[in-house]
């Protein structure tokens, strides 16, 4: 009998994506067989970079990573993860704060669609602290995000200013 490849999407806005989501995706690639990263077209959120923008980018990040596709999607995640054949989430985790809302996402999730599973993963400590959110109030007042995001991120951010 044939082993079932183990599928996983990693779903987020990734408005911009992070060192934090790449070491994230870094873990789910070793443990999966095919990791697809989903970025979120929220269109009742106003997004910092386009989400066209924002798959170039995670695909030139993600260049050497051979099992890790990018895709982008609006809806439910699990309607997502259905259409990849996806059987897990990804989602990371920063900090425990992060957990109570990560953890009604996954319960909600799962009373939808009670075949996928979510898996937590957490960043190593020195990316705890970094959100897209500070990245992008960073790079709005012309500071340098380098330390936070892949140097692709840092030229594109640098490009957006002028």
């Amino acid at each position: 009998m044939a082993k079932e490849e183990k599928i996983a999407i990693y779903p987020g806005s990734f408005d911009p994506i992070t060192k934090g989501h790449l070491d994230v995706l870094s873990k789910a690639s070793s443990m999966f067989d095919k990791v697809i990263i989903a970025v979120l077209k929220n269109s009742s959120k106003k997004s910092f970079l386009p989400v066209e923008d924002r798959v170039i980018l995670i695909k030139e990040c993600i260049k050497n990573m051979e099992n890790v596709e990018v895709t982008s999607f609006s809806g439910l995640t699990v309607e997502c993860a259905e259409k990849n054949n996806a059987q897990f989430i990804i989602r990371g985790l920063r900090a425990v704060s992060d957990f109570e809302y990560e953890m009604q996402l996954s319960q909600t999730n799962s009373a939808l669609k009670s075949d996928i599973c979510t898996v937590f993963l957490t960043t190593r400590p020195k990316y705890n602290f970094i959100s897209s959110s500070i990245v992008k109030e960073i790079s709005q007042f012309g500071g340098d995000v380098s330390k936070f995001v892949p140097e692709v991120v840092v030229e594109y951010l640098k490009e957006k200013q002028k």
